[in-house]
């Protein structure tokens, strides 16, 4: 925690120093690092500033990135140059202070969302957007490649979308010679592949997100017939798509403490394991979102606690653990059961949870539970917006005590509760176990 304080510190008196300059130059100012791909003896190799980089990263759209830099982490992906919340060069300047590089995004529009890429209206108005974007952000000295698109093959059918990436990868190569281009893909498919490497020259390697299949990422590799380099640009937690389902169909999430055993073995042995033809990874997600749950993909809190795949990140980074850990979660009950025993309550009843948690360090632990209801209507698709269901209850504990009293909603339905240890160090373990209210 000390050290994370100091960076703080360090990037609000750099930031401070700085805030006098003309923003419109801070990035013409330091001028780009160029950053190309080599290939040696079969080996693939990003070289920044003439070096060797291998990408020690995480997906963070609006995180706090200090904290990658202060637990090791060498760069940051977006998926966009614009969130909404700081422009492209804010994200640049923090990356630049923190001694981080930046994949930025460029927000493709997606067949899925409604857009038609037979429109050729359209696709150019796309294009002169983000070519605009890209001259606007290539000569900052954080850069270090652009991402076309997020997952642009979910759920599509025209291949006309890879025309327009490889248009655009093409105009990056022309107007920005310093950085390169690649475009993420869900998944890794043949029938994608193939067109790819038909039909997109200009791409410089590819980009792969794959969640509890990434265990299997090298086989899945070799069946698309893909042989160049690609970075693993979103993995993490196991997907909602890829866990056991209630009865009700309300899928499982893991323990904060089974996340990080499950990432701990992805890293070990589907990404770091091969160094011929990865460049790197960013692991999903330095922040926290609604998607199925509060705590599904976050690696934080909401209210910002670091959960237990920081520290498995910090060591892959630095090869050590953090010298405060995050509180391990072992089990968790309600009524006795487990959250694979599609439990079903009585409405207005009391119950309890049963949590079996304990610290690394001998931190005192408190607990807090909370209740959401399950709205399936919230629901989005390929990590799109989801609405945050309302909580119905919180109980916080004066002290730990492995059991906590819930009162059960009145309305019948589907619900989760949750289960936060904290340990005084920001640092929390979570779990949630859905369960059905009748009357």
């Amino acid at each position: 925690m000390k050290k994370i304080l100091i960076a703080h510190l360090l990037v609000l008196l750099i930031l401070s120093l700085s805030c006098g300059q003309n923003k419109s130059n801070a990035n013409a100012e330091n001028g780009p690092v160029k950053v190309e791909l080599k290939q040696t003896n079969g080996k693939y190799e990003l070289y920044r500033d003439g070096k060797p980089y291998y990408i020690y990263g995480a997906g963070c759209e609006y995180g706090d990135v200090t904290s990658i830099a202060a637990h090791g982490g060498n760069s940051f992906r977006t998926w966009s140059t614009e969130n909404g919340r700081e422009s492209g060069l804010e994200i640049l300047n923090k990356a630049l202070a923190n001694g981080l590089t930046v994949m930025m995004g460029l927000d493709l529009e997606k067949e899925r969302n409604g857009f038609d890429y037979n429109n050729d209206s359209l696709v150019k108005k796309q294009f002169e957007y983000m070519k605009a974007e890209v001259i606007k952000y290539k000569d900052h000295p954080a850069l270090l490649g652009w991402g076309l698109g997020n997952e642009l093959n979910l759920d599509y059918s025209n291949k006309k979308v890879w025309d327009a990436v490889n248009d655009l990868a093409k105009m990056i190569h022309e107007v920005d010679g310093n950085h390169p281009a690649t475009t993420m893909l869900a998944g890794i498919h043949k029938n994608d592949v193939d067109y790819i490497k038909a039909n997109c020259p200009d791409i410089d390697f590819l980009s792969i997100q794959m969640y509890g299949d990434v265990i299997n990422l090298q086989q899945r590799i070799k069946d698309s017939g893909w042989d160049g380099a690609y970075i693993v640009s979103e993995w993490g937690a196991t997907g909602h798509w890829e866990v056991g389902k209630t009865a009700w169909d309300a899928p499982i999430e893991q323990t904060s403490s089974e996340k990080a055993d499950a990432i701990k073995n992805r890293w070990d042995k589907a990404i770091y394991s091969n160094k011929t033809h990865c460049l790197g990874s960013y692991v999903f997600l330095w922040g926290q979102k609604q998607e199925r749950t509060p705590t599904w993909y976050g690696l934080f809190l909401e209210s910002g606690e670091e959960t237990e795949p920081i520290d498995v990140m910090h060591q892959a980074w630095t090869g050590k653990l953090p010298e405060n850990r995050v509180p391990r979660l072992d089990s968790i009950f309600v009524n006795g059961k487990t959250r694979f025993e599609n439990i079903k309550l009585k409405a207005g009843n009391n119950y309890y949870v049963e949590v079996f948690a304990r610290d690394y360090d001998g931190d005192s632990l408190t607990i807090t539970s909370e209740i959401l209801p399950d709205i399936p209507e919230y629901y989005g698709t390929g990590g799109d917006y989801e609405k945050r269901p309302p909580t119905i209850q919180t109980t916080k504990s004066k002290g730990f005590s492995n059991k906590i009293a819930f009162k059960s909603p009145d309305k019948d339905g589907a619900y989760r509760v949750f289960i936060y240890v904290y340990d005084g160090n920001n640092n929390a373990a979570t779990a949630n176990v859905p369960f059905y209210v009748e009357k």
